[in-house]
């Protein structure tokens, strides 16, 4: 039985880039219907060059954390008239299992999610991309903006170099090192037995730096409860997911399965 009838969606970016690689998205599923939203984050909310400009003093961006994070989506999702359907990609997936988790959503959808407190992210690929992003071993009063290398590695790998060049060019903003701690703290925490709304969680078998194989404990972390709670792995995806040629295929994918439920 279907039990969502939103037609509101509002999309979670995740960490190191711009709530506008969702643009395409937006304006998509607005064609088929849908009302849609990309709210940027708190200090993020200017264009990929104005904020890498602020690099590294961006003293607000630097003090951000997790909480604040997920609470700048809830009050955004409880200003609607009604309940959306969530939908995140990487930090931006825990969100959305955050919010689902707290009644926020008529359903979720988790791309390529980072994974909540618990499920152990302990692939080699993993920590190379993402470690530098916690500060070990530098101040967490600077932001942090991955280079173009790191880029190739956790997010455009087997793309051209062409490619990816244009992608972190357009993309890539700095990042508050205290949200990225947040991750691995209580922040990210979700009640894995709670009753949810539909919930679809999806991977690919190129990503580095939210390997499949993490994503699928994350799917097998939720218990059995009579919710409807779905994983779906995609050939030939890496990190850069949502701006691959081949998004529109996961967008109908992500369509019918919310059209389903």
């Amino acid at each position: 039985m279907k039990t969502n009838n939103s037609k509101t969606i509002v999309f979670v970016t995740g960490a190191f880039v711009s709530h506008n690689g969702w643009n395409e998205w937006k304006t998509y599923f607005e064609s088929k219907g849908y009302t849609t939203y990309n709210p940027a984050w708190p200090f993020k909310d200017a264009s990929p060059a104005e904020l890498r400009d602020r690099q590294p003093n961006d003293t607000d961006l630097a003090a951000l954390t997790l909480n604040e994070v997920v609470d700048h989506y809830a009050n955004f999702v409880k200003s609607l008239p009604e309940k959306p359907i969530i939908i995140g990609h990487s930090l931006g997936g825990l969100i959305t299992q955050i919010l689902v988790n707290r009644d926020l959503a008529a359903a979720g959808v988790a791309i390529h999610s980072v994974p909540p407190q618990g499920v152990i992210p302990y692939e080699f690929s993993f920590l190379k991309a993402g470690y530098k992003v916690l500060g070990i071993f530098s101040s967490l009063k600077k932001t942090y903006l991955m280079s173009l290398s790191d880029w190739q590695y956790a997010f455009t790998n087997g793309m051209t170099l062409e490619e990816q060049k244009k992608t972190w060019e357009e993309n890539t903003i700095p990042e508050s090192k205290t949200v990225g701690r947040g991750g691995l703290s209580s922040a990210a925490r979700v009640d894995f037995k709670k009753s949810h709304a539909p919930l679809l969680l999806t991977s690919g078998d190129k990503d580095n730096i939210i390997p499949a194989s993490l994503n699928v404990r994350n799917f097998k972390a939720y218990k059995n409860n009579g919710s409807v709670l779905e994983y779906k792995e995609f050939p030939g995806r890496n990190h850069f997911v949502l701006g691959l040629s081949t998004w529109k295929e996961d967008a109908d994918y992500i369509l019918e399965w919310l059209d389903r439920n």
